[in-house]
């Protein structure tokens, strides 16, 4: 899968692309608020060979793409079906590099409407980490609306912490 945007190209990924991803990854307040720590040399092969796998989004699987600007991968999208009929939840992360120029912004409304259109999906969704603030604010501004607000639901990394879930309809969409 490969369409543009303005600025960026989103795809799957390629074999040349795992440092651009380990730069993304390997940074502590990128991982703070997702599931998995950070990575490291050691396990950076095996991480990057799952998003080389996830090259096609069906039911049983989750769908991975590179958000390259020029030739550089600048952040990593994922979509993947909920138990729901026709619900897709998705999530980015994006290099602290690019962070304020709305790259994040871009690619991830690039991808609902990608989702909804050729996918013809009911529900996107997106969960967070209630205290991951930039990923609310982005979620608000591609159009998504805040539908719930779950207190110390989720056990992470040693913690009890909240989570927020975000939904949108195509009919949500500008």
């Amino acid at each position: 899968m490969e369409f543009f945007t303005e600025r960026l190209t989103i795809r799957t990924y390629r074999s040349d692309d795992m440092q651009d991803v380990f730069h993304i990854y390997n940074n502590e307040d990128t991982c703070r608020y997702l599931l998995h720590d950070k990575w490291t040399y050691e396990n950076m092969h095996e991480k990057f060979n799952k998003k080389l796998e996830n090259s096609v989004l069906t039911k049983d699987t989750t769908l991975s793409l590179a958000v390259v600007n020029h030739t550089q991968v600048i952040g990593d999208l994922s979509a993947c079906y909920t138990d729901m009929k026709n619900t897709v939840e998705i999530g980015y992360s994006f290099s602290d590099k690019v962070s304020g120029r709305g790259y994040a912004s871009e690619a991830v409304s690039g991808l609902v409407r990608k989702l909804f259109d050729e996918f013809n999906v009911h529900r996107i969704q997106a969960n967070l980490d209630a205290r991951n603030k930039s990923s609310q604010k982005l979620c608000e501004r591609i159009g998504m609306r805040k539908e719930a607000h779950f207190i110390q639901d989720f056990w992470n990394k040693g913690e009890w912490t909240d989570s927020i879930i975000y939904g949108m309809l195509l009919s949500d969409l500008d």
